[in-house]
C-alpha cells in the first residue's frame, strides 16, 4: 500500500502527457489510473475508489465537459480538467459542468501535482469536518444549510452539491447580510492567492444557482452586487 492510498484518475488522449503524469503522480505516492479516452472511465470509476480525476477536454470519443458533468451524477471528488483553451468560457463551461480547477496547457508537471495535492487537502478537510458534530444551521427562505451533516435541502429536497459548493454557500451564509468579494470567497474557500481575471468564483456561483433553480434575473438566495461581490440577504 503507497503512503496516501489515494487513487487518481488520468484521462487524455495525448499519450506522451498522460504517461509523464503518470509517473510524476506515481513518484509521489498515488496509484494511478489512465486512460487515452473515455472509453471504460466510468466503469473504473465504478470499480476503483477514485479520490481525483484530471480529465482532458479534448478526447476522440468524448469531450471532457461532459464526461465531467456525467461523473457528477453520481460522484463529487475534485475534478481537474486539463485544457488547451485559454478562452474565458471554455474554462467557465468546465467549472459550471462541475470542475474544481483548470490547468491550461502546456503545463510544468510538478504545477499538476501541487494542485492535485491542494485539491486533496481540501477534500480531506471536509471529511475531518464532516465528522464533528457542529450545530451551524440556516433557513433562508426555504433553502436549508445543514453544518452537522454537510446538506443543503431546498423546500425539503436535498440538492446534490459538491464540497466546494457547500462550502461557498456555507461562507456566505456565515456572513448573511453582508457583501463577500470574490476575492475574499476565493481565498477563505480554496485558500489559495485570489489572481487578477479569474472568474472561478463566479462560474461555480452559476452552478449553485442553477441547482437552486434561480432565476439569472432576479436571484432569490445569492445576490450579486456588481462590482464588488456576492451576498445573501438575510
Amino acid at each position: 500500500m503507497n503512503r496516501y492510498s489515494q487513487n487518481i484518475l488520468v484521462v487524455d488522449d495525448e499519450e506522451e502527457i498522460t504517461d509523464l503524469l503518470e509517473v510524476y503522480l506515481t513518484n509521489e505516492g498515488y496509484q494511478v489510473h489512465k486512460f487515452y479516452s473515455g472509453a471504460g472511465v466510468m466503469e473504473c470509476i465504478r470499480d476503483s475508489q477514485i479520490d481525483l480525476a484530471l480529465l482532458d477536454v479534448m478526447l476522440p470519443d468524448i469531450d471532457g465537459f461532459t464526461l465531467c458533468r456525467n461523473i457528477r451524477e453520481e460522484w463529487y471528488f475534485p475534478i481537474i480538467m486539463l485544457t488547451a483553451k485559454v478562452e474565458d468560457s471554455d474554462k467557465i463551461a468546465g467549472m459550471t459542468m462541475g470542475a474544481d480547477d483548470y490547468i491550461t496547457k502546456p503545463f510544468n508537471p510538478l504545477e499538476v501535482v501541487a494542485r492535485v495535492k491542494a485539491q486533496l487537502r481540501r477534500a480531506q478537510n471536509y471529511n475531518i469536518s464532516m465528522g464533528k458534530q457542529e450545530e451551524e444551521y440556516y433557513n433562508i427562505r426555504g433553502m436549508e444549510i445543514n453544518v452537522a451533516d454537510h446538506t443543503c435541502t431546498l423546500f425539503g429536497e436535498e440538492i446534490p452539491i459538491t464540497p466546494l459548493e457547500f462550502s461557498i454557500l456555507l461562507y456566505l451564509c456565515q456572513h448573511m447580510g453582508q457583501v463577500v468579494s470574490s476575492e475574499e470567497l476565493f481565498e477563505k474557500v480554496w485558500g489559495e492567492k485570489y489572481l487578477d481575471n479569474n472568474n472561478t468564483v463566479m462560474a461555480h456561483i452559476a452552478r449553485i444557482r442553477e441547482k437552486l433553480h434561480e432565476n439569472a434575473r432576479k436571484p432569490k438566495f445569492i445576490k450579486t452586487v456588481w462590482g464588488v461581490g456576492y451576498k445573501i440577504e438575510r
